[in-house]
């Protein structure tokens, strides 16, 4: 019996060699990627001065395309056309992202570059008043006052409208009420500022009223209710049905659970959405160039009197065409890029801080 099993054992065929390993393939190393946009900015550089081209725009252009051309072939020649197929997709999504952020950080760098010469404490509190347009006094405290008068008005009669009509889209809107509402949303969404401005100064003219901030904060009302709908009817549909049903099942009434359960879990992305249409309205000038006028005094009342902002005094300071006015034009644009700036930072912090808390 043992010397049948023996040969037995001695008739199996013999286990397949083992396969050897990946590691052994050719691949390019990690930081190939940079070698590739090296040779690529220094070609196109090349190619484009000895074509006479001096245009910045042009050699980037010129680079990118080179780099995605050595990209592909090189990883086709030492790897395989699989992964140079993986590579030339991944170079594409570099080469947009770059295209996007260096005309932001461009225009990042020209404002405060061109700004900060001019941007000091005399700036921030003092007006135009008695000021000459070729004169280098003057400064930015009379708009900066009507930025944020016409803002704050604006979001506080925004943000209610906007909020509760999420909420019946979310919580209540069905049949064609709801489709209606969401259609005209969505229009309001795309319209020029310039027509929100003309709607309030046909207003203005039937009623006989006189330009004001006020006038102005309801301009930008009608720019910001639609985003404020939007990002919050997002941020509401976020919330999970489970939530819903279990506060339902425990008897509670459906506006209960909206104001104590849905709402809070949603706060953070409201608040953050809120404060995004704050900043897409603050930099507005068409309104209130036809509904307030501007002013180059201290008005703080927002309810009677022409009143400047800081989108309205850039565009009135470049109107002016002196050199001096240009430092101003562009220390105001450098102050309002800062006040956008804080108010994403603002709602950062508190999506943040009004974040569900998970535990682990």
């Amino acid at each position: 019996m043992s010397h049948a099993t023996t040969g037995l054992k001695d008739h199996r065929p013999a286990p397949a060699p083992a396969a050897r390993p990946s590691l052994s393939s050719r691949s390019l190393p990690r930081l190939a990627p940079l070698g590739f946009a090296a040779v690529s900015i220094a070609l196109g550089v090349g190619v484009s001065l000895a074509a006479g081209w001096h245009s910045r725009t042009q050699w980037g252009l010129l680079s990118a395309l080179i780099f995605l051309a050595v990209s592909y072939a090189v990883t086709t020649a030492v790897e395989n056309q699989r992964q140079a197929r993986d590579r030339l997709a991944t170079s594409v999504v570099w080469v947009c992202f770059l295209v996007a952020v260096v005309p932001l950080v461009s225009l990042l760098w020209t404002t405060v570059s061109r700004g900060v010469e001019r941007l000091d404490g005399y700036f921030l509190s003092h007006s135009m008043a008695g000021v000459l347009g070729w004169e280098a006094s003057g400064g930015v405290y009379h708009a900066l006052i009507g930025t944020l008068e016409q803002v704050g008005i604006a979001t506080v009669l925004s943000a209610p409208i906007g909020l509760l009509t999420a909420v019946y889209l979310v919580e209540y809107g069905r049949g064609a009420l709801a489709r209606a509402v969401t259609f005209f949303v969505d229009v309001m969404t795309g319209i020029p500022s310039i027509v929100a401005g003309l709607f309030i100064l046909s207003i203005m003219l039937i009623a006989g009223l006189e330009p004001s901030g006020l006038m102005g904060a309801l301009a930008l009302s009608i720019l910001m209710i639609p985003v404020v709908v939007r990002s919050t009817e997002e941020m509401l549909k976020l919330v999970p049905n489970e939530l819903r049903e279990a506060a339902l099942a425990l008897g509670v009434p459906k506006w209960r659970v909206i104001l104590k359960v849905v709402l809070p879990t949603a706060i953070g992305g409201i608040t953050t959405g809120v404060m995004l249409a704050i900043a897409r309205i603050a930099g507005e000038t068409a309104p209130i160039i036809l509904v307030v006028f501007g002013n180059q005094l201290i008005n703080t009342n927002p309810f009677a009197g022409e009143q400047s902002s800081l989108p309205f005094y850039i565009y009135e300071q470049y109107k002016i065409g002196e050199v001096a006015a240009y430092d101003r034009a562009w220390a105001a644009a450098l102050v309002l890029i800062a006040f956008v700036m804080i108010l994403n930072l603002v709602a950062r912090g508190i999506a943040r801080w009004k974040a569900p808390k998970t535990s682990r």
